[in-house]
């Protein structure tokens, strides 16, 4: 049986109420969530417009602004020149897809690691190369699109 999306409602005075658990709720709370990879959505308690992309980026926004940043101020300036522009949809592709690849080789490091009885912490190099040859064919397969 499928899990049901937990289902969180945003009020105009900016409040956020967790329908599953009838309480109020913090970004930080939210962002619990994402770590613990459980499915949300965040809508508009008036309208019930999909809100969930607005709150993942508030949150990323104060990630940001404490401790070390993953973005630097020429990649967002980057990021916003692909706004409006024809390689738009190809460079959110791209961005997932390799996102997506850099996670499988993160776990199966992490499963590399549980399988060491030495106590070694080295993973195999070759997944970094299985990473970095992933990188062409995206590439080629977005630029024939």
């Amino acid at each position: 049986m499928a899990e049901a999306i937990r289902l969180i409602k945003k009020y105009p005075n900016r409040r956020l109420y967790d329908t599953q658990t009838s309480s109020y709720i913090t970004l930080g709370d939210v962002k619990q969530l994402v770590l613990e990879n459980e499915g949300f959505q965040v809508v508009d308690a008036k309208s019930t417009e999909d809100l969930t992309r607005s709150i993942l980026l508030q949150i990323i926004l104060e990630e940001e602004t404490v401790g070390v940043p993953i973005f630097t101020s020429p990649m967002l300036s980057q990021i916003i020149r692909f706004y409006g522009n024809a390689m738009q949809g190809i460079m959110g592709t791209f961005l997932e897809k390799n996102l997506q690849a850099f996670m499988d080789i993160q776990n199966s490091f992490q499963d590399q690691g549980k399988n060491v009885t030495d106590g070694s912490q080295f993973a195999n190099p070759e997944l970094w190369s299985q990473f970095m040859s992933v990188q062409t064919p995206v590439i080629q397969s977005m630029m024939s699109n």
